[in-house]
């Protein structure tokens, strides 16, 4: 026990910039602090001293705001950042090297006894607000973006997002021909995609996407134009107003 309780204190220094020493670690890390608990109320409640494992748990979250079930069986190298707001559930199971952020849940889904908590592997991150629900496995590697919500197994080495949770995927050809376009008018529209779920977000992409069929459009219109004998005078495109997207005017 107290070799893993030296690991989960010194991996901090390689995920945590601000850690400084292991003094400031010890006496300022309530992630430290509710880990060096559950330590010891995990050994009580594998040696069936289960109510005063239960009670002690309780002490650990009153005063670091973190509840872990004694039960919950947690690897090497555990670090839980700022840590405000996380549950661990009776039965869940973490594998070495991970992470957890702040109000990050690992949950249960039904009130049947047995597995009903999330299993992960060695090194898995989990983003801040990200709910983990029911008795799901997240491979080796997996991430998890802040606030999604995952209740499926998750492959190893893959990122999920959003709610419900899903797969980050390459961007589509559409997706890049919307950045395309909206580079030519001069604003960056990185990041609306059209899986976001947000209605903003997909109706600039529909504005892209209409924009590009009338560029479309006019570019066979000259062709033909020019094909035909006539001049065609084009003209650089006017700057975009960005004042309501907090930048700078841009030119095209």
């Amino acid at each position: 026990m107290f070799s893993r309780i030296r690991e989960d204190i010194h991996c901090i220094f390689d995920r945590d910039p601000a850690a400084r020493n292991v003094f400031e670690i010890l006496t300022t890390y309530p992630g430290v602090h509710a880990v060096l608990f559950h330590r010891l109320t995990h050994w009580l409640w594998v040696r069936d001293f289960k109510w005063l494992a239960r009670l002690l748990s309780n002490v650990a979250r009153l005063f670091t705001g973190i509840e872990i079930h004694p039960g919950a069986k947690i690897g090497h190298r555990f670090f839980i950042d700022h840590g405000m707001g996380v549950v661990i559930g009776e039965t869940a199971e973490i594998g070495d090297d991970c992470t957890l952020y702040h109000g990050v849940t690992l949950g249960g889904t039904t009130w049947q006894k047995g597995k009903r908590h999330p299993t992960l592997g060695n090194d898995v991150v989990i983003g801040a607000g990200a709910k983990i629900l029911g008795p799901i496995t997240l491979g080796n590697g997996a991430r998890v973006g802040s606030n999604a919500v995952v209740m499926k197994d998750v492959p190893e080495g893959v990122t999920m997002v959003g709610v419900p949770g899903r797969e980050v995927t390459s961007r589509k050809h559409s997706e890049k021909r919307r950045e395309e376009i909206a580079r030519k008018m001069g604003f960056d529209a990185y990041g609306a995609t059209q899986d976001m779920p947000d209605p903003v977000a997909n109706a600039v992409n529909r504005m892209l996407d209409h924009i590009h069929l009338l560029d479309e459009r006019i570019d066979e219109l000259c062709s033909e134009v020019q094909r035909l004998g006539g001049h065609v005078q084009a003209k650089p495109l006017p700057a975009l107003k960005a004042e309501g997207f907090g930048g700078e005017d841009t030119s095209a």
